[in-house]
């Protein structure tokens, strides 16, 4: 075989890719124009995307906003086919099908029963999925429900704890200032800022008459800080993250944690933080908003409002008396408290909220907007050092 031969297969090889590409896009029919029959691993793929996004098992799909039939009413039928995407595609993949299935299909009542629990691929939206149907759900799937969320769960807590504990640390360390720090507790950079006047040009050098130090962690409680929830529908990524970050906060003993979750009654958690799994079940996603009564709640538990950190969460539709709710965040603000807004705790970026409410808050000096679980850790050390938030 000579040159030419080899770069026109490598052409045609090139060319086929490309149809195959394009036919698994399209998803087939007449209009697709592609000529590529999908076979073997490739069929198989189809069928579990036509089964879902398209007219029905034999892969022919319809278009993104067709309903289809393809995986049926039967539990057997869908388990067979979380299976296979689960072969088929990447971790990432299966879950965002699996919330579309949840959403296009209406399989949320499939989930109540404990052989699809065991089949599905868990994340944080499979879990506010389960809390939402947590009243419905069966004592037969109740334990398998558990473990599925105790599986999310447990992951983010080994992806979130360790950076959490440590830079809140720190955060609580810098605001503790001492004036005769030992040798590795001081702080150089503010020691040598306050020691300019003292500098000795025939040396180069300064003279630090006075040192400043970082405060060794003390045993004692240094911070309170109060996660205020809002658990309606719309809000359910938020609650799993704030539940996990309550329990890390938690087990910080320099910092007294309480988690408060509330729709139009407000639920106080805190004597659950131990297992943010208990948390999870303890609430009940949907139903109204009165975030006044949940402000009142917690304004009514500051005992330290200097040393207090509020943060809401939620997307401010308010159902309660919007101006009370305000006058409530001034005056915890002008006691002393760090009040910080979240519209969302999670990766999906910022929900619809309330604009108004959001623009009133801020005027108070608590800007609104929506935070990643990643940025959580920075937004609650500036809060803790009483620096302005990394607002992004």
């Amino acid at each position: 075989m000579n040159g030419s031969d080899t770069a026109q297969g490598a052409a045609e090889h090139l060319g086929g890719e490309r149809l195959r590409r394009w036919r698994m896009v399209l998803g087939g029919g007449e209009g697709d124009g592609t000529g590529f029959v999908p076979a073997g691993r490739d069929a198989a793929m189809d069928a579990a995307l036509g089964a879902l996004y398209g007219g029905g098992a034999g892969g022919s799909r319809k278009g993104a906003g067709a309903r289809s039939a393809g995986l049926g009413g039967s539990a057997p039928n869908v388990a067979r086919w979380l299976g296979d995407i689960r072969t088929y595609f990447p971790a990432s993949v299966v879950q965002v099908m699996q919330r579309d299935a949840i959403e296009r299909l209406g399989l949320a009542a499939l989930l109540l029963e404990p052989e699809m629990l065991e089949a599905v691929e868990p994340d944080v939206h499979l879990v506010g999925t389960l809390l939402s149907l947590n009243k419905a759900m069966p004592d037969t799937t109740k334990e398998t429900a558990r473990a599925v969320v105790r599986t999310v769960v447990e992951q983010l807590e080994r992806k979130l704890g360790a950076r959490t504990r440590a830079t809140l640390t720190g955060a609580l360390d810098r605001s503790a200032r001492v004036s005769r720090p030992r040798h590795h507790d001081i702080d150089w950079n503010r020691t040598i800022r306050a020691n300019l006047k003292n500098y000795l040009p025939e040396y180069r050098t300064v003279v630090p008459e006075r040192l400043i130090g970082y405060g060794r962690a003390a045993q004692s409680v240094k911070k309170e800080v109060i996660l205020c929830i809002d658990q309606s529908g719309s809000m359910a990524a938020s609650v799993v993250y704030a539940s996990v970050f309550g329990a890390v906060l938690a087990s910080m003993r320099s910092i007294a944690t309480r988690l408060v979750v509330f729709d139009t009654a407000v639920v106080d958690l805190t004597d659950q933080l131990d297992d943010p799994v208990d948390v999870l079940f303890g609430t009940q996603l949907g139903g109204g908003t009165d975030i006044n009564r949940a402000l009142a709640h917690c304004q009514s538990r500051i005992t330290r409002p200097a040393d207090t950190v509020v943060v809401l969460i939620s997307d401010l539709y308010e159902g309660g008396i919007r101006n009370e709710m305000l006058k409530r965040v001034a005056a915890m603000k002008a006691s002393g408290v760090e009040f910080v807004t979240l519209l969302a705790l999670s990766d999906e970026g910022a929900p619809a909220y309330d604009h108004e409410h959001a623009a009133a808050l801020a005027g108070l000096g608590a800007p609104a907007f929506a935070c990643t679980p990643d940025l959580f850790p920075d937004v609650m050390a500036a809060a803790l050092e009483k620096r302005p938030l990394p607002v992004p």
